[in-house]
């Protein structure tokens, strides 16, 4: 047994930890949904100092956005933008058996992305002062999103 922890520890050394976490977050609703926290804790958990962070979301109405994480207006203001881009109720959507968000959350989570990379340096994430890491929620009832952090 011991020469198998040496080896662990060898093989740890060179390439690193490598870790994935499904993390189930309760989303109240359609909008953008800080969860910063949540992925560094992960990051932190890792104990990799020095790779990548990747995030992905497994669900075709939500996706995942980096942005400003001080001013609460420039969420809102995305937030609005986005839905008045992508309307509801436009009578070009067949798509339409889960209710009028449907089709919307459906093109706003393929304008957007399911996916974020962000590098870790010194054990965290390598966010910048203002950057916060967001679940955009596309549809306006909650429930729980699965989001993925593979760390490596």
């Amino acid at each position: 047994m011991p020469h198998i922890c040496k080896i662990f520890n060898i093989l740890a050394s060179v390439v690193g930890f490598i870790m994935s976490e499904i993390l189930k977050i309760k989303i109240p609703g359609q909008g953008l949904h800080m969860i910063t926290s949540k992925i560094a804790d992960v990051v932190s958990n890792s104990e990799v100092a020095n790779g990548l962070c990747t995030i992905f979301v497994r669900h075709t109405s939500a996706s995942l956005i980096i942005q400003e994480n001080a001013d609460p207006s420039a969420r809102k203001d995305l937030e609005n933008w986005l839905n008045r881009l992508v309307q509801e109720n436009d009578p070009l959507y067949t798509h339409t058996l889960e209710g009028p968000d449907d089709m919307p959350a459906h093109i706003k989570s393929a304008l957007t992305a399911s996916s974020l990379s962000i590098p870790i340096m010194q054990g965290r994430l390598s966010l910048g002062t203002w950057q916060g890491i967001y679940l955009w929620e596309h549809r306006h009832a909650g429930g729980i999103r699965d989001v993925i952090v593979h760390v490596a």
